[in-house]
């Protein structure tokens, strides 16, 4: 990899680690749908402008239907429930249980035709990594702890379906202008509820909060992130996903006074070991990308 590969990657690698933090800290003070207004309106006026040109917003029309779903399943849906489940579970648990999106991918992928069989290496990491999202879920949730969990695990599914929907129907539209569009449309589906349930007042560690979420995290990362798959490819790429849990496990730790609890302490080999075994490449598909 490239110096600039690597400086690119180490930079996604903070940049996605951090949002749990962050969601944790404005679910204090917002509503989750008002967090998600908050992150996306401003950030959807900042982009349109740049990501669409006239024919890209044609070829966007042409395809709403399915851009519609792209921005139901990456965005609206997984960051109110993340935002829900953050209300109760801490951003350690809720990053390293987002770290079971490869493993959903996996299985969606080979459901959908479009990888090579399970083998036994594949089959290994998904029995891996679900061992330990059971793990997590059975040592360091109480109370009403679960249905968090279910919301952050159907957040894993959503983050593994959006990538899908983009290969099989997007593909040949630009990235930043799908993003642009996916933005502006659900700060329209939650601008009623967002702001009709936006506090009186909110402290600046809420709007530093707000604003980092969605300038740095948002607009900046996917930026980086087009700028990472031009450079290294994009299955390369894809490796922030192993270390995002680790940011987030560490940052919770560290600004947050989150425990490093023996659910942590077991999970997080077992999920991100299985995420890498289940996505691992087969002997053919080695030989094919030479």
């Amino acid at each position: 990899m490239s110096r600039k590969g690597w400086l690119l990657f180490c930079a996604l690698c903070v940049i996605w680690g951090i949002p749990y933090l962050l969601i944790r800290v404005a679910v204090r003070e917002l509503s989750p749908a008002s967090l998600v207004f908050a992150r996306t309106a401003p950030v959807a006026l900042l982009m349109l402008p740049f990501a669409l040109r006239p024919r890209d917003r044609a070829a966007l029309v042409a395809r709403w239907r399915w851009v519609l779903a792209y921005s139901l399943v990456e965005i609206a849906l997984p960051w109110l429930l993340l935002a829900s489940a953050e209300q109760r579970l801490s951003s350690s648990i809720a990053g390293l249980l987002v770290a079971a999106v490869p493993l959903m991918g996996a299985l969606l992928y080979r459901l959908a035709g479009t990888t090579d069989h399970l083998t036994r290496r594949r089959l290994s990491g998904l029995a891996l990594g679900f061992i330990g999202v059971a793990a997590l879920a059975g040592l360091d949730t109480r109370g009403g702890q679960p249905r968090a969990v279910i919301e952050v695990l159907v957040v894993a599914l959503c983050y593994a379906t959006g990538p899908l929907i983009i290969s099989r129907r997007l593909a040949d539209l630009p990235g930043l202008g799908v993003v642009a569009a996916s933005l502006a449309i659900t700060a329209l589906i939650y601008a009623p509820a967002g702001i009709g349930q936006w506090p009186g007042t909110v402290s600046g560690e809420t709007v530093a909060a707000v604003a980092t979420l969605g300038l740095v995290c948002t607009a900046l990362a996917f930026v980086l992130f087009f700028a990472l798959i031009v450079e290294v490819g994009p299955s390369r790429a894809t490796v922030i996903t192993y270390i995002n849990p680790l940011v987030a496990v560490l940052l919770g730790i560290v600004f947050l006074g989150e425990p490093f609890t023996a659910g942590i302490a077991i999970a997080l080999p077992l999920i991100l070991g299985g995420s890498v075994l289940a996505t691992s490449r087969s002997p053919a598909e080695e030989a094919v990308a030479g």
